[in-house]
C-alpha cells in the first residue's frame, strides 16, 4: 500500500474535501484486503513480541473520529492476534471532575504507553481542539485562570500538543495517529443501523444525533487539528472510513510498516548468560 494516499504532509494546507471518504486505494475488492490484513495481523504479532522483548520503543496509537467511524472495530480485527499483555486500551469520555482540575494533557499523559508496549487511545487529548472548540462553553469547567480563554488559545494548544508529541518521539515513544474520515450520509446510514438492530441500541444516544447539527464546525476543527499538528515527527494519516474493512487494512499496514521501521529485534544473549543457560540445562537433564 502507498503511504502517501493518506499522510498528512508537515506544513500543508489540507483540505478534507481531498479525500473522498468511499475510496480505497489500493484494494478492488473486501476479500483481497481481508487477505492482506491477515498476512500483517501475523507480522504484527512477530513485531510486538520482538517489541516487547527489547524493551527500548514504545508505541502510541491514537484513533480520532466522528461518531461511527469504525475505532473500537479497527481496535478489535487489526489486534486480534497480538498478546494482550503488550497492549493497553484506554477510551476517553467527558472529564471527571479529577480531572478538570489538572491541566487539558494530563488525564492523557499519565496512561502513555511503557516501552514494549503499544498504547491505544481511542480518542485523545485532542478532544481538546475538537470537542472544546466546537463547543466552547466547555470551557467554563475548566477553570482556566482569567484570560486564557483567549483568541490564540487553539494555536497554543497545538503548540503544546507537538511539543509534547516531540518529547515523546525523542525519548522513544512513536506517536502513531489515524483520523478515521466517515462521509455524513454513512453516518446517518450506520447511527439508523444502530437504532434498528435491538442488540445496537446501546451504542446510541440522542446526543450522536445532535451532534451531527455541528458536523460542517466538527470538520473545520479537524480541518485545523490536522493542518496544525501533523508533524514531521508525528504526522496524521486521514483514513477513507466508508468501507470498514478498508479502515482496517490501512491501520494495520501502517502499524506494520511503523514497527519494522524500528529495526527491532530480540535481545542478544550474553556469555555469562549463556553459561548460566548451561547450568540450567544441565540440571533439568541430571532430573531427566
Amino acid at each position: 500500500m502507498d503511504l502517501e494516499h493518506f499522510l498528512v504532509a508537515p506544513g500543508s494546507d489540507f483540505s478534507l474535501d481531498a479525500i473522498e471518504p468511499s475510496r480505497t486505494p489500493g484494494f478492488r475488492s473486501k476479500r483481497s484486503a481481508e487477505s492482506k490484513l491477515t498476512k500483517d495481523i501475523e507480522e504484527l504479532a512477530e513485531l510486538q513480541s520482538k517489541l516487547f522483548a527489547q524493551g527500548r520503543h514504545g508505541v502510541l496509537l491514537i484513533l480520532q473520529a466522528m461518531d461511527t467511524a469504525g475505532k473500537d472495530g479497527a481496535i478489535k480485527h487489526v489486534l486480534t492476534g497480538v498478546n494482550p499483555q503488550g497492549i493497553e486500551v484506554h477510551n476517553f469520555r467527558v472529564p471527571s471532575s479529577e480531572e478538570l482540575n489538572h491541566d487539558f494533557l494530563w488525564r492523557a499523559l499519565r496512561l502513555l504507553p511503557e516501552r514494549g508496549r503499544i498504547g491505544i487511545f481511542n480518542r485523545s487529548y485532542y478532544e481538546e481542539v475538537l470537542v472544546v472548540r466546537v463547543h466552547p462553553e466547555l470551557l467554563a469547567n475548566e477553570k482556566l485562570p482569567k484570560g486564557s480563554a483567549k483568541k490564540d488559545l487553539w494555536n497554543e494548544r497545538y503548540d503544546d500538543i507537538n511539543a509534547i508529541e516531540r518529547y515523546l518521539t525523542r525519548n522513544g515513544i512513536t506517536v502513531l495517529k489515524f483520523y478515521l474520515h466517515i462521509s455524513k450520509d454513512e453516518q446517518r446510514r450506520r447511527l439508523l443501523d444502530r437504532i434498528d438492530e435491538k442488540d445496537k441500541n446501546y451504542k446510541i444516544s440522542s446526543a450522536d444525533v445532535y451532534e451531527r447539527t455541528f458536523w460542517n464546525d466538527y470538520m473545520s476543527a479537524y480541518e485545523a487539528m490536522l493542518r496544525h499538528t501533523s508533524t514531521a515527527w508525528s504526522p496524521w494519516y486521514v483514513i477513507p472510513s466508508d468501507h470498514k474493512w478498508y479502515t482496517r487494512v490501512a491501520i494495520g499496514n501502517i502499524l506494520v510498516k511503523t514497527l519494522q521501521s524500528l529495526d527491532l529485534e530480540y535481545p542478544t544473549v550474553t556469555k555469562q548468560q549463556e553459561k548460566e543457560m548451561d547450568k540450567a540445562k544441565r540440571l533439568l537433564e541430571k532430573e531427566g
